[in-house]
């Protein structure tokens, strides 16, 4: 449940000019605008399951969106009966909307969302209702390119250099061939963002969220409501530790909280993830985390 100073789970991604939204709970859109991010153009929201704690803020956030001018489409996605809750929603407060909803119910594993050098997947969970898991993972980032090495092959600074940055074979002033792997150092890898919350702990989860630069996981309880978590099939904090450090993610910050920790409690989640996984940090309300290249 929301408390005063804690909202209900929501995760805004930045990723170049690009914003996308995963859950959406109540009093997102008050988050959202003490945000200083152009957030009424989010691109898609990526929703876990239809439970009330992580919906509930959707329709104030399709309303606001509707105050500024936008032609693109808002897609979103989520498992069974969200485009039933999206379209009820529309009809019974009237909506006035003025640019294209695209609702897609998905069935994961699937690759739900595919943009320029990345794509979103979803992947099963396991809760009271159907519940999936989300990644957006980059393709790899080219080489580094290096000057020298042209320069010695007879290539002259200019469009040359950029055709081969490209990918693209060229011809030296010799007119011999030279390939971009001539040119170029080894690809370097994208980045790989994951969130998985309301779930049963699953050994599955790790090699979906393998490698994650930042992992965004439930560690509703502590070890001390194990059984609770069980029965309400939710996790403790170290079982998203656990997660964590099989999946070899690099960062991981909790999230979904129960009501039953104040802000003070919660250091009992953190203290008890980082015995297992030390990079474990708790998200607030409005946190603001960086996702750097590692190279």
């Amino acid at each position: 449940m929301p408390l005063p100073y804690r909202h209900l789970t929501s995760v805004l991604l930045r990723r170049d000019g690009d914003l996308f939204l995963f859950d959406g709970g109540e009093g997102t859109q008050v988050s959202l605008r003490r945000l200083n991010l152009k957030w009424k153009k989010i691109n898609a929201i990526f929703v876990s399951h239809t439970h009330a704690d992580h919906v509930t803020g959707l329709p104030g956030i399709l309303m606001l969106s509707s105050q500024v001018d936008r032609t693109e489409p808002l897609y979103i996605y989520g498992p069974p009966k969200i485009a039933e809750y999206i379209d009820s929603s529309r009809k019974v407060l009237d909506m006035y909307i003025n640019y294209p909803i695209v609702v897609q119910e998905i069935k994961a594993p699937a690759v739900c969302y595919e943009g320029d050098g990345f794509r979103v997947r979803a992947f099963p969970l396991d809760h009271t209702k159907t519940c999936v898991g989300y990644t957006l993972e980059e393709d790899d980032r080219p080489g580094e390119f290096n000057p020298e090495a042209a320069k010695n092959l007879n290539i002259p600074c200019g469009p040359l250099w950029g055709k081969l940055q490209k990918g693209e074979t060229v011809a030296a002033q010799d007119g011999s061939e030279i390939t971009p792997d001539q040119v170029m150092g080894e690809k370097r890898s994208g980045r790989k963002f994951s969130f998985v919350t309301d779930t049963l702990y699953l050994d599955s989860i790790a090699a979906e969220v393998k490698n994650s630069d930042l992992l965004i996981c439930e560690g509703m309880f502590a070890d001390e409501e194990a059984d609770q978590a069980k029965e309400k099939k939710h996790m403790t904090s170290r079982q998203a530790a656990t997660i964590a450090r099989d999946s070899n993610s690099k960062r991981m910050a909790l999230i979904h909280y129960s009501p039953r920790y104040n802000d003070k409690d919660l250091d009992v989640l953190q203290k008890q993830a980082q015995t297992v996984y030390p990079e474990t940090m708790l998200s607030r309300d409005r946190m603001h985390i960086e996702i750097p290249y590692v190279d």
